[in-house]
């Protein structure tokens, strides 16, 4: 199969072969004569196999085809996107597939300034790639206009509403046309994801490339148990030890990112780190210098979990697990992408047990543990296994207390409250669902 028997239009096919694209991937096999064809379209696939094009690719052509011109102040079709990374790499993708055609396409977002995305929109572009809240925002100060609006994309929508988007979707959808083609792209679709397609997509045809919820075969992973305190210690030994390159590496709170990156650059290693307190502008800096090898590590919050496309990079690292089972799959996609081999490493350690669990479950597979020589924890990271269950060493039997007095007394154990660590949360918080007043469809 060929892009060309997809039927797509020279200019389009010009641009896929300047790309390098050869031929296409499952997803994009079966999703592009669908949106071609006017469907609402729910597609998985697993990342890094080629979703942006199965949707952009196709949406450009019935741009050409169909509709008037763009009017002032309006876009014919939006692409709604959890985060300001993901925006950016969609955007310029689609720019890339545009390339030979008359269409315009910009990315809105928050962290900058408001005035100068006002001002792009007073002609009006053919996409729109935007996350909801500039989106709102946009909207609501008669920047923006959707009545001409063809076709609405939602890319990660899980992840929009684990960032709790819920009520911005429900507004923008609001906002929208009766009449239009929707679209839901992910690697993931929970159950909850399940319901807000069934809300707002039409009779839509549904596509699975690959098993649900499964990380791709090209990446290598294992788990390397470790106590908390000794994580800094173990990664600094491992990336020494296996003379890495170039690493992302996943922290789970702001001031763990800016801990890790502190000792590392004191350390004397090139390292930055990304996450959202910092500017716009910052951030993307640091993914810059990261992409050209300026940085050899880049630590992050799951905001680079999804969309960052680095070319064959080598290595994921999970110096904390996610609280949120579905964005381990998300993480260690960064690497491992188009046919490419990449590895993924998890420090774990005894109070992230729940969440190597779920995650074991949700991926179907127990994940392989390799004990680092002079790092093995002190506290027991227990055994788990695919099924969810979580094994736990049986207690040895107490000793008898020996009988009479004149010993020292218990006195019980004085706790400083910022010596313990917050219990973590056994299960995924349950995400809110936006419920939409959908009323009668209008027939396309």
């Amino acid at each position: 199969m060929t892009f060309a028997t997809l039927g797509l239009i020279e200019p389009l096919l010009r641009a896929l072969e300047t790309l390098g694209y050869q031929t296409p991937t499952p997803v994009q096999a079966q999703a592009i004569p669908a949106v071609l064809a006017g469907r609402d379209l729910m597609a998985a696939a697993q990342t890094g196999t080629g979703k942006t094009a199965g949707f952009a690719v196709p949406l450009l052509q019935l741009l050409m085809m169909e509709g008037p011109k763009v009017a002032a102040n309006s876009a014919r079709a939006l692409i709604l996107c959890p985060t300001r990374e993901l925006a950016e790499q969609v955007h310029a993708s689609v720019a890339e597939y545009a390339q030979n055609l008359p269409l315009t396409t910009y990315a809105v977002y928050g962290g900058v300034s408001i005035n100068p995305q006002m001002m792009k929109l007073r002609k009006g572009v053919d996409i729109l790639v935007a996350t909801p809240g500039r989106l709102i925002d946009l909207f609501r100060q008669n920047a923006l206009k959707l009545n001409q609006l063809q076709t609405l994309v939602l890319d990660e929508a899980d992840r929009m509403l684990d960032l709790g988007f819920s009520e911005e979707l429900a507004n923008i959808y609001r906002m929208l046309p009766k009449k239009r083609q929707t679209l839901l792209f992910s690697a993931t679709f929970s159950d909850e994801i399940r319901t807000l397609a069934g809300q707002m997509l039409n009779d839509p045809l549904s596509i699975e490339v690959s098993p649900r919820n499964v990380a791709a075969n090209t990446v290598k992973q294992w788990v390397v148990p470790v106590d908390k305190k000794r994580k800094p210690e173990l990664f600094v030994h491992l990336m020494r030890k296996g003379r890495w390159k170039q690493v992302l590496v996943f922290a789970k709170t702001r001031n763990g990112v800016d801990a890790l990156v502190d000792k590392l650059q004191g350390l004397g290693i090139n390292a930055d780190g990304i996450h959202g307190d910092k500017p716009q502008a910052t951030r993307q800096r640091a993914l810059d210098r990261f992409k050209s090898s300026e940085v050899q590590i880049l630590v992050a919050t799951d905001v680079a979990a999804r969309g960052l496309d680095i070319e064959d990079l080598p290595l994921v690292v999970n110096f904390d697990l996610p609280i949120v089972a579905e964005d381990y799959i998300h993480r260690i996609g960064r690497t491992g992408r188009a046919g490419n081999t990449g590895e993924a490493i998890s420090l774990v350690c005894a109070d992230e047990v729940n969440m190597l669990s779920a995650i074991e479950m949700l991926t179907r597979q127990t994940l392989t543990r390799k004990m680092e020589p002079d790092f093995e924890p002190e506290h027991r990271v227990p055994d788990t296994d695919a099924s969810g269950q979580v094994v736990k060493k049986p207690k040895k039997p107490k000793k008898p207390k020996a009988s009479g007095g004149g010993g020292k007394r218990n006195l019980g154990k004085w706790v400083d409250s910022g010596d313990v660590a917050p219990a973590e949360p056994s299960i995924k918080p349950v995400r809110k669902v936006p419920v939409f007043n959908t009323g009668p469809r209008k027939k396309k």
